[in-house]
């Protein structure tokens, strides 16, 4: 994301040629989150709210280009919501301001929100998941709610790359290494209880998706002209 938000410090990173892909390894979700006292409890509900107060609905998040200012992005584009960007210097201060109600909504990390949803200082409308959060059970994925965003990947990701040039032995030897502790059933239970969902794919796939998350949001950050703020 960052890369295609910041092109001139692209021009001296570039990860597809800097590092080898050697396996995917897990996934996790964010939330759309709202404070408590927004009357709404659906997406449709929220967006035909936002409507009636113009200029108030802004979101929070973790900093310009961060995962929660891009996902926002895509979010507003695909409901077609007015909504003005607060960033904060991290996620923590960003969800005490919705908590508190000095910003109404922000999507973050499903593992920052899980209590807060649960004892009930926030409201959870969405996930980002492809199915529903385990943490989050009672809560419709954007696709449930009928969201119909950009081709871009709106979960967290996690994966293990290493310096451009490692030698084909090495790369097998972490890549099995990797498989198997992602199908470790302790590993498992420990991810599962991170809200952190297992996902293992080899080096050509987890080269494939870097090279597909570059290209799209690249495309969706142009088309919207979100600029570095």
């Amino acid at each position: 994301m960052s890369q295609a938000l910041y092109k001139k410090a692209a021009s001296s990173f570039d990860p597809l040629t800097q590092y080898d892909a050697v396996a995917a390894l897990a996934t996790s979700p964010s939330a759309l989150i709202l404070s408590k006292n927004i009357p709404v409890n659906t997406v449709p509900e929220l967006v035909a709210y936002s409507r009636t107060v113009p200029g108030k609905m802004n979101y929070a998040s973790a900093g310009v280009g961060s995962v929660a200012h891009l996902n926002f992005e895509v979010f507003k584009d695909a409901v077609s919501m007015e909504a003005v960007h607060i960033p904060y210097k991290g996620g923590g201060q960003g969800i005490s301001d919705v908590v508190a109600g000095h910003v109404p909504m922000m999507i973050t990390s499903v593992q920052a929100t899980k209590s807060l949803v649960e004892s009930g200082q926030l409201k959870a409308l969405a996930v980002t998941s492809l199915t529903r959060s385990p943490a989050m059970p009672h809560v419709p994925t954007m696709q449930e709610a009928g969201v119909k965003r950009a081709d871009v990947e709106l979960r967290f990701w996690f994966a293990l790359f290493g310096p451009k040039g490692l030698p084909d032995a090495v790369k097998a030897k972490l890549e099995g290494a990797a498989a198997k502790a992602m199908a470790d059933p302790q590993v498992r239970e420990r991810l599962a209880n991170l809200d952190i969902l297992p996902d293992f794919a080899p080096a050509p796939v987890l080269r494939a998706k870097l090279e597909s998350e570059i290209k799209n949001w690249t495309r969706f950050i142009d088309e919207k002209g979100i600029k570095p703020e």
